[in-house]
């Protein structure tokens, strides 16, 4: 270790523990044994709430474009949602309530007037196709439904032709019904409403800590999402648990246990990660609403417009995924004082930490790992302990425990093995889904995260890699499975493997290796099976680059593929392509299926360039330029900007590199961002 810490590890832990703490601990019987839980835990998300508006009522709750609502402001609103749900749908204690949309100030209203009632907020992965999503929708029974115009248009074709009793409402004041048909604008049912609004505090639901709080859907790539229920206990233990990174760096320093007093001067925190994951929801605006923080809410992530916002408004706490802290590195707010930066999602590379330290230096590094099922923060650490251990993910809080486990058996520090975890932050259960929630938890309350790591002799837990051949990619998790399925539905493809690529921005990138079968060898392109995959996968988990192979893949003796060899081959492909300074086809903004469009120039349409046949060269080794096409209008309309190109017509070059017989296809667009 590379510092002298004023405390011990054990000495910290005592001073964030301590009596009268937000962060004291005590042993509940629970779930059938003794837990460590915090003592001072609320008893309700819906008291979590209330407190805060004792507390914060005149304070800035909610900064979204040109809105700006202060906490009574907006809990004013959410206790009128929370009568329309009541006396206009009739939803009771234990109802469920979906919400599926980009960020807006809507969604939080509608979640916390449904956590009023003790209804069960759903949160559905936005971006996630039309089938996963009806699973979703069907798995849950929601009696209301929120959505935001894009998820409006993505079902409307189901809502108006299935049977069903759900209500669906957008989040837009005005509702075209032949559009949108079977839909209500969520804004003019609310403004409509006349009805009495004073039962809705005036009368407690009577909500319980074990009772249930919120369904939060997986990514969707690891086969149909699973809908993780988690109780009030489980869901508001993440409160405490996302500030214990920092205190802890704090006290190890000599410094003092926070006294969370209001401050004159109010900071804001910058929320561009979707609310539909742990890290939007659970983490940050549940940080902010605690401490009184005011959010900087955001629609989707551009990195200027972020920078621009964390220097209007204050924002002193930001991050996110790995790729978000890397592009506001490179942007304009470099040197801002922030006090802290949270790493999340998926691991940081080893090179970001150092450099976002020297850029930021008054900010504390924050690493968290957890995961849905742990309703976020598990795990955790800040400043100088990051910085003298960057590979590690911190040690886990005072209500947690890591086990490390191999073949059934707990095994020593250093010795890598399956991470398990457990504490009452671990999920209850997979919503309508006992054989996923009995592979998932043991008997004692043990949570298999499927992650190979090991602990060191001070409790410091490192993670290796994902067991079950998981890709983070800008902490989305892609399942290969999913991916792999997705290219078998091209009857061409005799053999699939979906692995993962390093990248620098988004941590990992999807990519796969094929083999073809004999009869069609030859003439399946890798823009093909891209495009084919598309129509089955979420964006983020459609890969990047296939490595097209007329061989069979290589088996072990029981029959499964060695991805091993293959994880290094697509590692040297994605590599070559980026030493010639090449970028894939950015998959966030995927070119349409419609093979015309508007010119940019004229109303003349053009044709979106296909592949072109180039003869194969006279000797391996050499490298060709190839001029192929213009970029047409279909690619540069959809692509929504390519902003910074500076003609409207751009040559563009297919490259083949030659090696071993075989073309390595190379397709060039904009750098991939999280724009979605």
């Amino acid at each position: 270790m590379s510092w002298s810490p004023v405390r011990t590890l054990e000495e910290t832990d005592d001073i964030l523990c301590a009596p009268g703490h937000l962060h004291e601990v005590e042993d509940i019987f629970l779930n059938g044994r003794v837990q460590k839980v915090y003592k001072h835990l609320w008893p309700s998300v819906r008291s979590f709430w209330i407190s805060s508006i004792e507390k914060y009522a005149d304070k800035t709750y909610i900064v979204f474009a040109e809105q700006r609502s202060t906490y009574g402001q907006v809990h004013k609103r959410v206790v009128k949602v929370a009568a329309v749900f009541r006396h206009v749908y009739n939803i009771q204690k234990g109802d469920r309530v979906g919400i599926c949309s980009r960020n807006c100030p809507d969604y939080l209203v509608s979640f916390w007037a449904a956590q009023l009632l003790g209804a069960i907020p759903v949160l559905m992965n936005a971006w996630l196709p039309v089938e996963p999503l009806g699973h979703c929708l069907q798995r849950t029974e929601c009696t209301v439904v929120m959505l935001d115009a894009e998820r409006a248009d993505l079902l409307a074709p189901a809502v108006a032709g299935g049977r069903h009793s759900t209500n669906f409402l957008v989040f837009d004041p005005c509702v075209d019904k032949d559009q949108w048909p079977g839909m209500d604008s969520f804004p003019a049912v609310v403004d409509n409403y006349q009805g009495d609004v004073t039962d809705i505090l005036g009368m407690d639901p009577g909500i319980m800590p074990e009772d249930d709080a919120l369904i939060i859907f997986t990514s969707g790539t690891t086969g149909m999402p699973k809908g993780v229920l988690s109780t009030q206990r489980q869901f508001l233990t993440n409160v405490p648990n996302v500030m214990i990174g920092g205190i802890r760096a704090s006290l190890r320093k000599g410094g003092e246990y926070p006294d969370f007093k209001d401050e004159n001067s109010q900071k804001g925190i910058l929320i561009a990660v979707p609310l539909f994951h742990v890290t939007g929801l659970t983490s940050f605006m549940m940080l902010a609403t605690a401490t009184g923080l005011k959010i900087v809410l955001t629609p989707k992530w551009d990195v200027e417009e972020a920078a621009r916002l964390i220097k209007l408004e204050n924002v002193r706490v930001a991050g996110g995924v790995p790729s978000m802290v890397s592009d506001l590195l490179e942007s304009s707010l470099a040197g801002y004082p922030l006090d802290g930066i949270l790493f999340g999602g998926s691991p940081a590379p080893i090179t970001l930490v150092p450099k976002a330290q020297e850029v930021f230096p008054t900010a504390y590094m924050m690493q968290a790992y957890g995961m849905t099922e742990t309703n976020s923060v598990a795990v955790s650490f800040a400043g100088e302990d990051y910085a003298a251990r960057p590979t590690s993910t911190g040690r886990a809080t005072p209500v947690n425990e890591i086990k490390i486990v191999q073949k059934g058996r707990s095994i020593p520090p250093g010795v890598p093995g399956e991470v398990w975890l457990r504490g009452p932050n671990i999920m209850q259960c997979y919503w309508r889904d006992s054989k996923a929630t009995e592979a998932a938890l043991t008997n004692d309350g043990w949570l298999r995260t499927g992650d190979l790591g090991f602990l060191d002799d001070e409790g410091f837990l490192y993670i290796k890699d994902r067991i079950k051949d998981i890709i983070i990619r800008g902490g989305e998790n892609i399942d290969s499975v999913s991916v792999e399925n997705a290219l078998y539905r091209d009857p061409r493809v005799l053999e699939a493997a979906a692995v993962g690529v390093p990248d620098a921005r988004l941590g990992e990138l999807v990519a796969a290796v094929v083999s073809i079968k004999p009869a069609f060898r030859g003439n399946v392109t890798e823009a093909a099976l891209i495009a084919g995959a598309r129509k089955y996968l979420p964006r983020f988990a459609v890969p990047m680059i296939i490595i097209v192979r007329d061989e069979p893949l290589e088996h072990t003796p029981s029959g499964k593929i060695v991805k091993g060899q293959l994880r290094e081959l697509a590692r040297r492909h994605w590599e070559a392509r980026n030493r010639d300074g090449v970028n894939i086809v950015d998959l966030d903004n995927p070119v349409p299926d419609r093979t015309t469009s508007q010119n940019w120039l004229g109303d003349k349409p053009s044709r979106f360039p296909g592949e072109s046949q180039a003869c194969h060269p006279d000797q391996q080794g050499k490298r060709y330029l190839i001029p192929i096409f213009w970029l047409g209008p279909s690619f540069c309309d959809c692509s929504r900007g390519l902003r910074y190109l500076e003609s409207a017509l751009l040559p563009i070059f297919k490259i083949y590199d030659w090696l071993n017989n075989s073309a390595v296809r190379y397709h060039i667009t904009h750098q991939v961002s999280l724009s979605a």
